[in-house]
């Protein structure tokens, strides 16, 4: 156990983030030669690094730098989700940049800052806090998003996303200034406190924070803000692309189950109807406008969109039983797209990347175990028992169920079996048409070993999916 003064002690994770980012920064503008891959492995060890240097830290809850900042249980397990996720990314990434001749050794420095911003939104204690971490994290996504400087898509994307999250950074600003005008603080404790003894300022902030929640919507592109991800999804390098899908939405989803855990449960009567809409409409749009699609990280996209509509469910029912099946959903949500996104960013067909799905036509014939790999993880996120993604939907409509809201779990039970079809189109396509044309894979131990891992997981959830779940659900008691 590290001793050290608790105001330092919470943020020597991000101090070390930080400082590493910083050394690899000036090395890659230093060196003569690009060396993407190398920084890349660096970045890496880094990563992991600062996960042990995190699990060995106090997780009791604490607040520290004058309130802006707090560490818990909750932001303990975010926060080593998002480490390790972070170094699976650019382990998928390894070899992915050079194939694309993509001349950028800036890339792995961006993801750490990313990561940084992801933890400090995590750990917000204060409007403020939450601010930076949001921008830090958002600054770094818009600049890796059009890390292709030679594609006009890339640009396309990259633009798309820029205006889109100025304007949702815009509207938390503009929502964040209500807040204090009406409790005259930006602290989460404070505001509890400024309501709790004023009950009339309820107007005021329920005006904030429906600002502050579009914006956030934004960040984890719930509908009707979800306009920007299918051309962001498209138009990136693949290897963004998975960033995006992965890692973003875990902390955003992260800091929405603190501000309403804390400051604005005084409104739950209020965001819980928001929310409503939100989830319903991502798992409708998520669900019936990946129907007609052919490019695979548009329907990934898609995908996306309506997971996040699943994982809203547990936020609005609430408790310990509703937060923690969210986190639990989400968990193996971001495992099984990693080994999606692993299996996608090996195959290649004529020398170019694989992105339409008609690609994968005759794939078990020429490469079965990957073919079943995949299979095995669209089964899973079709939520088809007895795989893991079966689980996590069915804890988190238990828990909607449970909670009340059955006409919300008979949505989600319907927009999921329409979503299915998508699924299993992959599927069909690679076990019963025939090959076109040769469609080659590429080995690279890192990525397959993100594969592998995201294997196991969601075949070890099979055999015991409770214990995850009990470790999520105390994660989120911290919060009460």
């Amino acid at each position: 156990m590290i001793n050290l003064p608790i105001s330092i002690d919470a943020i020597i994770p991000e101090i070390t983030l930080a400082c590493g980012a910083m050394f690899l920064l000036i090395i890659g503008a230093l060196s003569k030669r690009i060396i993407t891959n190398t920084l890349s492995y660096a970045a890496v060890l880094l990563l992991i690094f600062t996960f042990f240097l995190l699990v060995s830290l106090n997780w009791d809850t604490s607040i520290s730098m004058n309130g802006f900042f707090v560490m818990d249980s909750f932001a303990g397990l975010i926060k080593s989700a998002v480490l390790l996720s972070m170094a699976g990314v650019l382990a998928l990434s390894t070899g992915y940049m050079k194939r694309e001749e993509i001349v950028a050794f800036e890339y792995p420095i961006l993801v750490l800052l990313s990561t940084l911003g992801m933890m400090v939104m995590v750990s917000a204690n204060d409007l403020l806090s939450l601010y930076i971490g949001l921008e830090l994290q958002s600054l770094a996504l818009y600049v890796l998003a059009t890390i292709r400087r030679n594609s006009l898509r890339s640009a396309e994307a990259g633009i798309k996303y820029f205006v889109l999250g100025a304007l949702s950074s815009g509207m938390i600003l503009f929502g964040s200034s209500i807040i204090y005008g009406f409790a005259g603080t930006t602290n989460f404790t404070a505001i509890a406190e400024a309501f709790s003894a004023n009950p009339d300022m309820k107007l005021g902030l329920s005006m904030g924070l429906v600002f502050l929640l579009s914006g956030l919507a934004f960040k984890i592109s719930a509908a009707p803000f979800h306009m920007w991800t299918p051309d962001v999804y498209e138009g990136a390098p693949t290897s963004v692309t998975a960033l995006f899908a992965i890692v973003p939405k875990l902390a955003a989803l992260a800091l929405m189950m603190r501000i309403f855990c804390e400051p604005f449960m005084g409104l739950q009567d209020m965001w819980v109807q928001i929310l409503w809409v939100l989830s319903v409409a991502s798992m409708l749009v998520g669900a019936f406008a990946a129907l007609t699609q052919e490019n695979i990280k548009r329907l990934l996209a898609y995908s996306s969109i309506g997971n996040v509509g699943y994982a809203l469910i547990g936020i609005i029912v609430g408790g310990t039983g509703g937060l923690g099946a969210t986190l639990y959903y989400f968990l193996i949500y971001m495992a099984m797209t990693a080994g999606t996104f692993g299996i996608i960013m090996s195959l290649r067909r004529e020398g170019a990347s694989l992105e339409k799905i008609e690609s994968l036509e005759g794939m078990s014939k020429t490469h079965p175990v990957q073919a079943y790999v995949l299979a095995i993880l669209m089964f899973s996120m079709s939520g088809i028992p007895p795989m893991a993604g079966f689980f996590g939907k069915l804890f988190i409509f238990e828990s909607a169920i449970a909670g009340g809201y059955i006409y919300l779990a008979v949505l989600g039970v319907v927009s999921s079996v329409v979503a299915a079809y998508y699924y299993l189109r992959i599927i069909k396509v690679m076990f019963f048409d025939e090959q076109v044309e040769e469609l080659q894979y590429e080995t690279n131990v890192p990525r397959d070993a993100v594969i592998i891992v995201s294997i196991l997981i969601i075949t070890g959830l099979v055999l015991m999916p409770e214990p995850l779940l009990i470790m999520t659900q105390n994660a989120t008691a911290s919060l009460f």
